[in-house]
């Protein structure tokens, strides 16, 4: 088939470093092109992909030295780059955020399929989708449609790992056990919890997170006060080789948000590692996380600390056994072309409908 994939520009497909979205993205369509189908990439220009690229912009918005930006700009840029060669393909999947390219292509929507990859409980959404409600939507856990339940559903998919790029680990012989936070320095993530719940358990902590711009007033306020490079110590950002070093010789990852989570991809890259998660049950959480299992599901601070020691006993190997079964890139992928074959087919209907309405 041929397939539009379309990412934001905000990061480089794939990442050079946090970036969930474009991470998936990238696994998607390196699957598809290794299964021979014809697929564009329409994302920033210095993204890497073996799927020929448009460039929506020369540099991830992110990675941009200018700070005169206009995100809007550059999106609306590649969305018509992409309306000019429309024609061309069999599917056209969109991974922005907001639906910002609903006005643009509604003439195309019966080949479009709109993977959400935020919270969907703005105020001004349920609006938006009474304006266009004919777009086929994949959501990527059944909790994230729950503030647009009314929207058109036509299939969930969880994410997936390529297991190549997440081969299993075992944690190294003779290290101290800590606890691991990962993926971004905000208030709804709440690293503020991960710190108290390893303070009270006399564990070290390691956080590995990014901190966006709007977030630096939180981080510098309520968070850095606590690190101390001891007890508590912050590394930044880390690439996949820092991410599964750190993953790979912890003790559980924390994950005491409190936010309805969309998916959570942190999670299933501890599970790919045999890492246990900690976690609250908002959001997809309840979907994602196999209790007692794969990891744990508490409401407090104290419920958590409880769970770390029977998460140090948890069968490491039965947790990458159930990251196998659920997660991988390969399931995603399957899922995804039986949405594109369900999409494709209703379009021959409709075109030979009109033909023998021509007739």
């Amino acid at each position: 088939m041929r397939i539009a994939q379309v990412a934001p520009l905000y990061e480089a497909v794939p990442p050079r470093l946090y970036g969930g979205t474009e991470r998936i993205v990238s696994y998607l369509t390196e699957e598809l092109v290794r299964r021979g189908h014809d697929v564009t990439l329409f994302a920033s220009g210095d993204s890497v992909t073996s799927a020929k690229l448009v460039a929506g912009r020369d540099l991830s918005l992110r990675l941009d030295p200018d700070p005169l930006q206009s995100a809007i700009a550059a999106h609306l840029t590649m969305l018509h780059k992409l309306r000019e060669q429309a024609h061309s393909f069999d599917i056209l999947h969109f991974h922005l955020g907001h639906f910002l390219h609903f006005p643009v292509f509604e003439q195309f929507s019966d080949k479009t399929l709109t993977t959400q990859h935020g919270r969907l409980d703005y105020r001004d959404l349920p609006d938006a989708f009474a304006c266009w409600p004919t777009y086929s939507l994949n959501s990527i856990s059944f909790s994230q449609r729950t503030p647009l339940s009314s929207a058109n559903w036509i299939a969930n998919v969880y994410h997936g790992l390529p297991l190549a790029k997440y081969p299993p680990t075992t944690p190294a012989p003779g290290g101290k056990p800590y606890l691991a936070f990962l993926g971004r320095i905000s208030k709804e993530k709440r690293p503020d919890r991960a710190v108290e719940i390893a303070r009270r358990c006399g564990m070290k902590l390691k956080i590995a997170a990014k901190v966006d711009i709007e977030d630096r007033a939180y981080f510098e306020r309520e968070i850095e006060r606590l690190i101390d490079g001891v007890n508590v110590e912050y590394v930044g950002e880390v690439d996949e080789a820092g991410k599964r070093d750190l993953l790979s010789n912890a003790t559980a990852l924390l994950f005491p948000i409190d936010w309805p989570e969309p998916f959570g991809l942190v999670v299933i890259e501890a599970m790919a590692c045999g890492l246990p998660v900690i976690a609250w049950p908002n959001g997809s959480m309840p979907e994602i996380i196999d209790e007692g299992v794969t990891g744990f599901l508490v409401s407090s601070v104290e419920e958590a600390i409880a769970k770390v020691g029977e998460a140090a006993l948890l069968d490491r190997n039965q947790i990458r056994e159930v990251f196998e079964e659920r997660f991988s890139v390969s399931r995603m992928t399957d899922c995804y072309e039986a949405i594109y074959r369900k999409l494709d087919a209703r379009q021959s209907v409709r075109r030979s409908y009109a033909a023998m309405q021509d007739a």
